[in-house]
C-alpha cells in the first residue's frame, strides 16, 4: 500500500488499497497468457467507456516478419489531407493490444480531432527485442506514404504511446530523424517512458512497491523482452537526438518510471527541442487506462492533450 511519505490523491489512494485487498498475484509470477488476461481484465474494471466514433476499421500493413494488425479511428467519414497520430500502446513489450488501449484511443482520436492509428506490434517473448521498434518504424513508413487503405493523405506524423509505447515512440521518432519516411515527425508524445535505464533512478527504488508497477514487474518486462541496452532501439537516450522534433511529455508523479521521463525531457530543453513537460503529481503509472477508476486521470488526460492541441496548431502539416 502507498506509504504517508509521498502525496497521493484520494481516488488514487483508495484504488491502491482496492488493489491490496484483492491480493493477486504479480504479473512476473504469472504465465504470459495470464498476465495479458489480468490486463485485460484490469482494463474492463477500470478504463473509462470508449467513445462512439464513425470511423473504427481494423487494417492491417506490410511488416518484416508478416501483416502488422492496426486500428484506425477518426472522428469523420471523410478527411482532407492532414496529420496522422500513430499510438503505440504500452505493457511492458508484453501484455498489451489493441482492445485494452480501444477507450484511450478513441478519446484521444476525438479530442484531437485527427486520425489515429493504434499499433499492434509484434510482442515479446514470443518476438524479442528488436520485433517492437522493427513493426513500429515499418508502420509509421507505411502511414507515411499515404497507403489507399487509409483513405487519409497523410501531411506528417505524430508518434505517441505510453509506458513501453512512451518508448517505441521516441525510438521510431529518432528512427525517421536518422532517416526520414516520407512526410516529417511533426511533434512527439510519450506518455511515462521508458528513455533510459530506470534502475538508476531515485523514483524507481522510491516507488518499487505499492504504487501498481513495481521493481519486480519492470525486472520481468525487461527479461522477457530481452533487449541489448547499447542498442539506441532500446535505449533511445544513447541516440543523437540533437534533431529532436517538439515533444509533449507526461509523467505520474508515483511513477517508477517518473525519473527517466524527467530525464528525458531535460536532456531535449538542454539541446533546444521544444518541449511541453507535465508531471501529474499524486498519481501512478497507468492513470491514462485507469480512468473509470480514478476520475482524476481524465482531467490529467485532458490536459495532455490540451498541450498537443497546441501543438498541433503552432506545428501542424
Amino acid at each position: 500500500m502507498a506509504d504517508t511519505e509521498h502525496y497521493v490523491r484520494d481516488d488514487v489512494r483508495g484504488f491502491l488499497a482496492m488493489l491490496e485487498q484483492l491480493g493477486r498475484p504479480g504479473v512476473e509470477e504469472l504465465p504470459v497468457a495470464e498476465g495479458r488476461q489480468g490486463m485485460a481484465m484490469m482494463g474492463q474494471i477500470a478504463e473509462a467507456e470508449a467513445r462512439e466514433l464513425p470511423v473504427v476499421r481494423n487494417l492491417t500493413c506490410p511488416g518484416p516478419a508478416g501483416d502488422i494488425p492496426l486500428r484506425l479511428y477518426d472522428r469523420r467519414d471523410s478527411r482532407e489531407a492532414g496529420p496522422v497520430i500513430l499510438f503505440f500502446h504500452g505493457g511492458g513489450f508484453v501484455i498489451g493490444d489493441l482492445d485494452i488501449y480501444h477507450s484511450l484511443c478513441t478519446e484521444i482520436a476525438w479530442q484531437m480531432d485527427l486520425p489515429l492509428v493504434s499499433v499492434d506490434y509484434r510482442l515479446a517473448p514470443e518476438a524479442p527485442f528488436p520485433a517492437a521498434p522493427d513493426d513500429c518504424e515499418a508502420v509509421a513508413r507505411w502511414v507515411a506514404s499515404s497507403p489507399a487503405q487509409l483513405e487519409r493523405p497523410c501531411t506528417g506524423l505524430i508518434p505517441m504511446g505510453d509506458s513501453a509505447g512512451g518508448n517505441l515512440t521516441i525510438v521510431t521518432t529518432n528512427q525517421l530523424c536518422a532517416r526520414p519516411a516520407e512526410v516529417p515527425v511533426l511533434f512527439q508524445v510519450p506518455i511515462y517512458p521508458v528513455a533510459d535505464d530506470v534502475t538508476q533512478h531515485r523514483s524507481f527504488h522510491d516507488f518499487a512497491e505499492g504504487f501498481l508497477l513495481t521493481r519486480k514487474a519492470m525486472a520481468w518486462f525487461t527479461q522477457q523482452y530481452a533487449g541489448d541496452p547499447q542498442d539506441e532501439r532500446h535505449t533511445p537516450m544513447i541516440a543523437d537526438c540533437a534533431n529532436t522534433p517538439p515533444t509533449v511529455l507526461c509523467t505520474a508523479g508515483l511513477d517508477p518510471l517518473r525519473d527517466s521521463g524527467r530525464s528525458y525531457a531535460a536532456h531535449l530543453i538542454r539541446q533546444g527541442t521544444d518541449v511541453v513537460y507535465l508531471e501529474f503529481a499524486g498519481t501512478i503509472h497507468g492513470f491514462a487506462t485507469l480512468r473509470k477508476a480514478l476520475p482524476s486521470a481524465q482531467n490529467d488526460l485532458d490536459a495532455l492533450i490540451a498541450a498537443m492541441q497546441l501543438m498541433a496548431q503552432r506545428y501542424g502539416g
